[in-house]
């Protein structure tokens, strides 16, 4: 059996480049532990039962263990039959623990099929705390975008993609004695669910820039995933997405320079995120203007950002009857139309787009910046209702942060089209609706904001 799992072990590193991180706290749980991980796909025993040392438990539905396919698997690792809704059963389970094993157990249940963690049950907490065993929890990935996984239509499925199996610090469950009865399974169980959801923020890579997370969501669903849309109606996928902010980047380029702070000061369209993303890609820091808060309010907003060029549109403008008003801010700064660019292109430009939309990694690999994600990725601003406006800096890792918390508690994926009715100077019309939907395959429609509210206050951050 050792030589059939190594085997089996070599096949898989190749095939899917497994990576195990965290191995050592496989033996800080000690000797009794049930082992918890998120359901992804139907390789999920196979890897563990393959990656982890030492011939493991693993609990299967009853129903699960009469299929053929189930008795092989039996030859590698120590099957238990349990039915999660059958006390007896539980109870069965617990003995078995206390005899000091070590148990696999999927508290959700069943294969995910949203992408993200289905419900989770409160009999495996339970399990837990009435068995006294350590907890350790394990986070799968990638294996929800192979073949095995059970998200056809859902996810841009793999043949082979990379997956890595990352194990957490043990923990254990404990309740005080006052809590009894179904309270006390409830109380399991809620622990429980924490346990799993921080496993899954704290497993997630954050540590990227807004432009890492773009090509990375590009790579995974594809360059013809359509993700933007606006009153217009011309969506763009990520190729266009791509190759129009990188036509864009190479003339905003020649006006700033690296880690300026740029104002946009636009309307909800397709134009204002292509902006805000060809500023990200060479390495200047957006300010999203909340063109509601009037003179006074822009004037303290540039003066506290240190802005120096503003990009805006003519037919905004006129639209929004701002012409005295950018008459001022020009005395200030320097205004520049997105109208007056398309004059600028060049062929060497439309080479460059064309090149990053087909190449991105590449591409912007060769690009120098030194952007981190530590570092200042967008400028949004209080709506002045308390004072002058205040400037709030946001780092690429705290829009990254807030998008994977966001994926722990909601379930969604590139099949779902979000409507985006706030301003995208407003910190959730930005972040929340927009580069979380452009950053995860959705496809967002950035809306039109009300022209009757130009003039009027509005929240910016």
């Amino acid at each position: 059996m050792v030589l059939i799992k190594q085997i089996v072990r070599f096949i898989l590193v190749i095939l899917f480049r497994v990576e195990v991180e965290g191995i050592e706290n496989y033996y800080l749980a000690g000797k009794r532990v049930m082992i918890i991980a998120n359901h992804t796909s139907f390789l999920d025993a196979v890897l563990l039962s393959i990656f982890l040392p030492d011939r493991i438990t693993f609990a299967i539905n009853t129903e699960i263990a009469k299929k053929w396919w189930v008795s092989p698997f039996g030859k590698i690792v120590r099957l238990f039959p349990m039915d999660p809704v059958n006390p007896l059963s539980i109870k069965a389970f617990i003995k078995d623990l206390e005899q000091d094993k070590r148990a696999v157990i999927f508290p959700e249940g069943r294969i995910t099929v949203t992408g993200t963690l289905m419900k989770i049950y409160d009999g495996p907490g339970l399990i837990a705390l009435k068995s006294g065993a350590m907890i350790l929890p394990i986070r799968i990935d990638g294996a929800q975008y192979s073949i095995f996984s059970r998200l056809k239509g859902i996810e841009r499925r793999q043949l082979f993609p990379k997956i890595k199996l990352t194990l957490l610090a043990p923990q254990k469950i404990e309740l005080d004695d006052e809590i009894a009865g179904r309270d006390r399974r409830a109380a399991a169980g809620k622990i429980l669910k924490k346990i799993m959801t921080d496993m899954i923020y704290s497993t997630s890579n954050n540590h990227l820039t807004i432009m890492d997370k773009l090509l990375q969501a590009r790579a995974i669903h594809g360059a013809g995933q359509v993700v933007l849309e606006d009153v217009e109606r011309q969506p763009l996928n990520y190729r266009k997405l791509l190759l129009k902010s990188s036509v864009l980047s190479r003339l905003m380029a020649r006006q700033t320079q690296e880690k300026d702070v740029v104002g946009l000061l636009l309307p909800n369209t397709n134009a204002t995120v292509l902006s805000f993303f060809a500023l990200q890609s060479i390495g200047r820091v957006p300010a999203m203007l909340n063109y509601t808060a009037g003179y006074k309010g822009l004037l303290s907003a540039l003066e506290t950002a240190q802005i120096k060029t503003v990009y805006t549109s003519k037919r905004f403008i006129e639209l929004a009857k701002m012409d005295d008003l950018i008459a001022l801010l020009n005395e200030q700064v320097n205004i520049i139309y997105l109208e007056d660019l398309k004059q600028m292109i060049t062929g060497q430009d439309k080479a460059y787009g064309i090149a990053c939309s087909l190449l991105p990694k590449i591409i912007y690999a060769q690009q120098w910046h030194s952007v981190q994600p530590d570092d200042p990725a967008v400028v949004l601003f209080t709506s002045g209702s308390e004072g002058v406006p205040k400037g709030v800096v946001l780092s690429h890792k705290n829009i990254l942060s807030n998008m994977i918390q966001l994926g722990t508690k909601i379930d969604f994926n590139k099949n779902d089209v979000i409507l985006n009715a706030l301003p995208l100077f407003h910190s959730f019309g930005l972040s929340t609706a927009t580069l979380v939907s452009v950053l995860n395959g959705m496809k967002v429609n950035v809306g039109k904001t009300s022209e009757k509210r130009i003039g009027k206050s509005d929240s910016g951050a």
